[in-house]
């Protein structure tokens, strides 16, 4: 056991065990650039921090080793600055390895998840671009001018009319709120923060076969869902490659969390607080690039983990990039 005390009575960073899918579009760069034990060849998302039923992180060591998320965030309030349990989790942290295109997708809101899905959440998502080829794109809205001429284009299959592609780089930062078309291209890499949900509509799949068939489409639930006119694409991407080092940077408020990038680059203690310099109770945090140290514990790319309620003060140390994020409370 690795007992952190940082002097205000809170306890240990709590590092959690990933779950992986395999996907018909996965590869094998979670294993390979972060040396994860990948189920197989088509590995494509690592569920980093998660309590969702379909993918249940496990603590991987300490005073709650063998915990489930779900069952501290139930079971332990305090962990998370509350005095009692309240509904789910409220977030889910992945890395996405894409080496072929994903669906064109969108998700619901919670209004409409509530209804259509039996009480889930909605999805609203944000990706942090880790790594992708020259000349990349992904497709982020639509180019239909109404819901009418959305639901034609979609019923006749004008695919190449309705779907907008846009070009994208390493630190780029993409908004995803409900009701947006969607789909990450090959050769992407990226860490999503989002809802505690797993519902998508497919709206399609390039007639691609899984295990001999063809996968479920959701065309009505998307057409209901999709908004028209789209959003323009350059009020949902900002890049975010070269941020300020040694202060968290902000990327994202939206209703449900916020998301920072904090570039660590110093060999003197780093001091942060939760309160202060976050905002926040509690925080979730992903190492995506190099190595260092937090109150002693030692960081390397590929960790993930929660800070829990009580920290005033965070040291870090190393060099090392760090997906932070808060839910709104």
């Amino acid at each position: 056991m690795n007992k952190l005390n940082n002097g205000t009575g809170a306890g240990e960073l709590i590092f959690l065990q990933p779950v992986f899918k395999e996907m018909i579009w996965g590869g094998r760069r979670l294993a390979d650039e972060f040396g994860y034990d990948i189920p197989g060849d088509d590995t494509g998302e690592c569920w980093g921090i998660s309590a969702h039923p379909n993918g249940d992180c496990t603590v991987k060591d300490g005073v709650y080793a063998g915990r489930k998320l779900s069952s501290l965030w139930q079971e332990n309030p305090e962990l998370f600055g509350r005095d009692k349990s309240e509904g789910v989790f409220p977030l889910l942290t992945k890395i996405i390895d894409a080496k072929a295109d994903l669906s064109i997708q969108v998700h619901p809101s919670d209004d409409y998840a509530k209804v259509h899905e039996n009480g889930s959440l909605g999805k609203t998502e944000c990706w942090y671009i880790l790594d992708c080829p020259d000349n990349a794109t992904l497709v982020v809205g639509h180019n239909a001018a109404s819901k009418e001429e959305c639901a034609r284009m979609i019923r006749e299959g004008r695919w190449n009319e309705f779907i907008r592609e846009v070009p994208v780089r390493k630190g780029d930062f993409v908004s995803i709120v409900p009701g947006t078309v969607h789909a990450i291209k090959g050769g992407i890499m990226l860490l999503e923060t989002q809802q505690n949900s797993d519902i998508t509509y497919r709206v399609y799949d390039y007639d691609r076969l899984s295990n001999g068939k063809k996968r479920e489409l959701h065309v009505e639930k998307s057409i209901d869902v999709i908004t028209a006119p789209a959003t323009p694409a350059k009020e949902s991407i900002h890049n975010f490659a070269d941020t300020k080092k040694n202060v968290p940077v902000l990327m994202e408020k939206s209703a449900y969390y916020r998301v920072w990038k904090l570039s660590v680059d110093t060999k003197e203690a780093l001091t942060l607080s939760e309160s202060r310099d976050f905002d926040s109770s509690y925080l979730l945090m992903s190492v995506v690039a190099g190595k260092g140290e937090l109150n002693g514990r030692e960081l390397k790319k590929g960790d993930h983990f929660i800070v829990p309620a009580g920290y005033i003060d965070l040291n870090f140390t190393g060099c090392m990039e760090l997906i932070v994020s808060a839910e709104v409370q």
